[in-house]
């Protein structure tokens, strides 16, 4: 592979692009299909695994690319890691589990089954799990060793260092060792999801008598996995030791008197998706909290072993776990590369890192502290994470701690553990404000996190729900009533990212403050519909879903055409995370024949096949990756000169659509429409350093330019 380039994915199965036995043009037949994804239209859009593991591949392609620091590198093989182990929790694991409950060979908008599915993404996973560690063997560490950082294997330790790793290995780690050998009595472990364990191959008997040939050693999640050495003992600057290096090499202490044949790494993938029976539940935290302890022990769905493990413990493990030979992944190092992640953060040299980002304040903010005087003073824009978390943070303290706020409503979907800005709710809620929290318990991953939360608000005196029975609440908004002379004011924050102030510093969001009436009229509508009953009332200016965000996405894509169509220009610039829906992608095909102009920035999985003569010629799709994560979703529409600006938390997927509640604002005010146009599209649009291009085949190409343009530097350069 060349260095900032990935190797094309073999998009299956092969078929022609638009149908031989369609007759007229490329439009007449997106007409005939419209209504319906028939084995004709199926042809039109990418699967969704491929594009994903696509995306997968573009991060990776990241920990070679020279012009990013080399510790940033290292970050992004991490990257990859915990994203491929998301991949397989969730994404493999729905695809095993259909085919467990032999579900109808029914096959998606792409034309796969899912059998074909997985067979294709078994075979690009084990692709890329390779690559992976060739790059980690053949490129970084190489890398790093020429810069004082080095990881220091067995074969080459000194005699000080081995005196110094084994005084570690007594006094940190055997201590909380529990070795459990494999015989009648001890059956073998229950493993927990990606956690590191040893499998050991003994002979002899132990102190009872008893023969022994196996037995299994669990690393404590607690301890870290690579361990910084005194500079005076590693003989460089930087000198780190693998955990897995301590116990191989004094594992026969754990099993005195009997001898070592071998010790191997392995680790297992579970299925960590949570099954939750909506109509049968009465209280949605009580069922979750039954739930959440299982999802260490779901279905194995992967088995990473070392390369150097035993075939006969190979298969012994693959039995023990029930997976066939193609689940299993014998890899060439660490067999959990997640957990070299410290190491970046551990090493104190900024010449091998991004510089930081320090972010700024709007002019708005700069002279005035009070946030809702400076919030009647017109409406506020925030551009993460190039200008500050603390604003939001503050809007919420100052209302807590303000005499004449009455009531503060909001809602949580990831807020980690540990948050200013719930604590501040928390305090609110002690002082008698009216606090009302809508907590999504099913935001994946952060379930127990938001359990906690939850129970601390109820204790403090909050309201707090769950949302709507199966329907997500995504949607990111605040709102404060506060008592101003003889009437009640409200203010608003709604923006595109989570409440979260870690993810704020790393992921690129919008967020607007404002007190306009027509739009904090439609956050408190939502707000009605998440804590009361009722039928859905009209919106001034949200769209939103499960109601109306699908339809006005595809009238707006569809006036685009219409005004291209009649010799007047249309244009739309989208960019979102993931771009699968077919009615969507159809009614963007439709647009483009029309003659609209479509430019799309889709970070992760698209499903649209772009640059087909006749059919999407007028479509091109890039996804950036940079030092930040590009999370914020913006949709323009050139409206016959309106210029529409709209920010949303949802991707255009069907679940974003059908299946969770969200919002999509406009920008009212002229200067800040004009920002989002410029810092959130028109710079994108400009990059050639951060850039990739998509074919319609689903590869990726880096954009090069003789000029490197970076859009998230020259942001950090005019906000940070």
């Amino acid at each position: 592979m060349e260095e900032g380039s990935a190797a094309p994915l073999e998009i299956a199965p092969s078929l022609p692009l638009v149908p031989s036995d369609v007759h007229g043009a490329p439009s007449d037949f997106l007409a005939s299909a419209s209504t319906s994804l028939g084995a004709n239209a199926r042809q039109l859009f990418l699967n969704r695994e491929a594009s994903q593991l696509e995306f997968h591949r573009r991060v990776l392609a990241q920990a070679e690319n020279h012009d990013i620091p080399l510790l940033e590198r290292l970050r992004f093989l991490c990257i990859f890691s915990s994203n491929l182990d998301e991949f397989f929790e969730i994404r493999v694991a729905g695809l095993k589990e259909k085919i467990k409950l032999q579900a109808p060979a029914t096959t998606g908008p792409d034309g796969l089954d899912v059998r074909q599915i997985y067979a294709l993404v078994s075979a690009r996973t084990h692709k890329l799990v390779a690559e992976q560690y060739r790059l980690f063997n053949e490129v970084l560490v190489p890398d790093l060793d020429r810069e004082g950082i080095r990881f220091l294997r067995r074969p080459h330790w000194t005699q000080e260092q081995g005196e110094w790793i084994r005084s570690y290995f007594f006094r940190e780690l055997m201590p909380v060792l529990t070795p459990i050998g494999l015989d009648p009595a001890h059956p073998f472990p229950r493993v927990l999801n990606k956690s590191l364990n040893f499998a050991v191959e003994l002979e002899g008997k132990d102190a009872f008598g008893r023969e022994a040939n196996a037995a299994i050693v669990q690393a404590p999640r607690a301890l870290p996995r690579v361990i910084l050495l005194p500079k005076e003992i590693s003989g460089c600057e930087h000198g780190f030791v693998f955990l897995s290096s301590i116990l191989h090499a004094h594992v026969c202490e754990l099993f005195p008197g009997m001898r070592v044949r071998g010790c191997y790494q392995f680790r297992v993938t579970r299925n960590s998706e949570l099954f939750v029976d909506e109509e049968e539940i009465k209280n949605l935290r009580d069922a979750l909290q039954g739930e959440l302890p299982q999802r260490h022990f779901g279905d194995a769905v992967r088995l990473e072993v070392a390369d150097n493990c035993s075939e006969e413990m190979t298969r012994f493990l693959q039995d023990q776990f029930g997976l066939e030979d193609a689940e299993v992944f014998s890899v060439n190092g660490p067999v959990n590369l997640v957990r070299l992640l410290p190491v970046p953060d551990s090493v104190d040299r900024d010449d091998l890192k991004y510089p930081p980002c320090r972010p700024g304040l709007p002019k708005a903010l700069q002279d005035q502290p009070d946030m809702f005087r400076a919030i009647r003073d017109g409406d506020i824009l925030l551009h993460h994470p190039y200008q500050s978390f603390s604003p939001v943070v503050d809007f919420i303290r100052q209302a807590a701690e303000d005499p004449e706020v009455m009531a503060i409503k909001q809602t949580v979907y990831r807020a980690g553990n540990d948050s200013a800005l719930l604590e501040a709710l928390i305090g609110a809620a002690r002082r008698g404000k009216e606090v009302s929290v809508v907590v999504e318990l099913l935001a994946r991953f952060d379930e127990q996190a938001n359990i906690n939360w939850a129970a601390q608000l109820e204790e403090a005196g909050a309201h707090v729900v769950y949302g709507v029975v199966g329907y997500k609440a995504h949607a990111k908004m605040a709102m404060v009533v506060r008592r101003e002379g003889k009437k009640l004011r409200r203010y608003a924050h709604i923006g595109t990212g989570n409440y979260h102030s870690q993810t704020a510093r790393s992921f690129t969001d919008f967020g607007l403050f404002t007190c306009k009436e027509a739009i904090v009229d439609d956050v408190a509508n939502v707000f009605s519909q998440l804590t009361g009953l009722g039928h859905p009332g009209t919106l001034a200016h949200f769209w939103q879903s499960p109601f109306t965000m699908h339809t006005a996405l595809l009238e707006a894509i569809r006036r685009e055409g219409k005004h291209a169509k009649a010799g007047r220009k249309g244009l739309i610039i989208a960019k979102m995370n993931a771009l699968l829906e077919p009615k969507l992608i159809q009614a963007l095909y439709q647009a483009s024949c029309d003659g609209a102009r479509i430019e799309l920035i889709v970070r992760g999985a698209c499903a649209l096949r772009p640059g087909i003569p006749g059919l999407s010629e007028n479509i091109r799709v890039r996804s950036v990756l940079g030092q930040f994560l590009e999370h914020a979703r913006i949709f323009y529409f050139y409206n016959d000169k309106a210029e529409d600006v709209r920010l949303s938390s949802a991707d255009w997927m069907d679940r974003d659509f059908f299946r969770r509640i969200e919002v999509c604002f406009p920008v009212l005010d002229k200067t800040l429409k004009d920002r989002v146009i410029e810092e959130g599209l028109k710079v994108y649009l400009k990059d050639n350093r951060d850039t990739w291009e998509m074919d319609a085949e689903g590869n990726y190409r880096r954009k090069r330019g003789r000029k490197p343009v970076s859009a998230q530097d020259i942001l950090r350069e005019k906000l940070a």
